[in-house]
């Protein structure tokens, strides 16, 4: 009987020695917050004392990787290890390969047999595309044009900027996020190219050392003869509005005169057919009054007692001339009195 209780009381000696053992050991320094780009490696640091069993890491509650002093328990191989001894300490090192969006979350570093554990936050960051849309771009020379780059598919949105490589005579751009779509946005640069040269729209990550860009040729030509739309040269609104009035304006009276015009030459041509008819009428009223005093003259001529008329006759064919008609009707009448004599 005095043999038995000798042995329990050894085992309780010996845990209470493991249980004192364990406690002794403790994290030094926990792992520290961690932001990577989607795809690269992520590592978090863990320095515990002297002593200790088992190091356990956890991902979003999960354990995915356990450290034993001999050698790691690897479950996926996408969680690794390495060791360092620093002053006495040891440094277990989680790695992450091919980081994915859906490592975002608390990382935990933690003892066998303790209750002390320490954490860290690990943030992952996704580059998208970035795009100047039409490519190469074809302006006029010293006339202000718009670029447009699109940056889509980015976690968080991206800062953008423009490097410009060619000469101008100013420039200025704004970036703003798309209101459909909180991770895109939009940079829309402003210049006045006075020659030819690149245009580079650079979008940054925010908090990494990491950046995409995209570079287009830009080409400048002259402008077209006549253009008036170069800055400071275009015409103001209440001119483009006068100008419009008074064409407006000069095309009703061109019209107007038109009409007049049209109303002026049918009118002359009326007033010179009456009087053209006007003067056919009056001379055909002096051919018959001429007709007239003749046939009268004729008939006061016939008389029977007078012997020499041919004179006279031929002095009335010679003041007036009439028609064969007439002269035959004036010789009937001439032989009339030798006839009677």
């Amino acid at each position: 009987m005095e043999g038995r209780w000798k042995g329990i009381s050894t085992v309780l000696v010996i845990l209470a020695g493991l249980a004192a053992s364990g406690s002794s050991y403790q994290i030094i320094e926990g792992p520290k917050n961690a932001t990577v780009l989607e795809g690269s490696e992520a590592r978090f640091n863990c320095t515990v004392s002297q002593g200790w069993k088992l190091i356990m890491w956890a991902l979003n509650g999960t354990v995915v990787l356990s450290i034993t002093p001999s050698e790691p328990i690897i479950t996926n191989d996408r969680f690794t290890s390495a060791s360092y001894q620093e002053g006495g300490n040891s440094i277990s090192e989680m790695i992450i390969h091919d980081v994915q969006l859906r490592d975002a979350g608390h990382i935990k570093c933690s003892l066998q047999n303790s209750d002390r554990d320490a954490s860290a936050f690990l943030s992952v960051q996704v580059m998208g595309a970035l795009l100047i849309p039409g490519g190469n771009l074809v302006v006029a020379e010293d006339e202000p044009c718009n670029v447009t780059c699109h940056a889509w598919g980015w976690i968080p949105p991206p800062g953008i900027s423009w490097d410009i490589g060619l000469p101008v005579s100013h420039s200025s751009y704004h970036s703003v996020l798309e209101p459909n779509n909180p991770q895109s946005a939009v940079s829309v640069l402003t210049l006045t190219p006075q020659g030819n040269g690149t245009l580079t729209c650079v979008a940054t990550m925010k908090g990494l050392h990491a950046h995409k860009s995209v570079t287009v040729n830009l080409t400048v030509v002259q402008p077209p003869l006549g253009s008036i739309d170069k800055a400071g040269t275009s015409l103001p609104t209440w001119a483009i509005i006068l100008l419009a009035v008074s064409f407006s304006l000069l095309l009703i009276l061109i019209i107007v005169l038109i009409i007049i015009i049209c109303c002026c030459c049918v009118s002359g041509r009326e007033i010179k057919e009456s009087s053209y008819q006007s003067e056919i009428r009056k001379s055909a009223s002096v051919k018959t009054n001429k007709e007239t005093f003749e046939t009268n003259l004729e008939s006061g001529s016939e008389n029977l007692g007078y012997h020499s008329d041919e004179p006279r006759t031929a002095k009335l064919a010679s003041f007036a001339p009439v028609s064969s008609e007439s002269s035959v009707q004036e010789q009937h009448s001439s032989r009339q009195p030798y006839q009677n004599l």
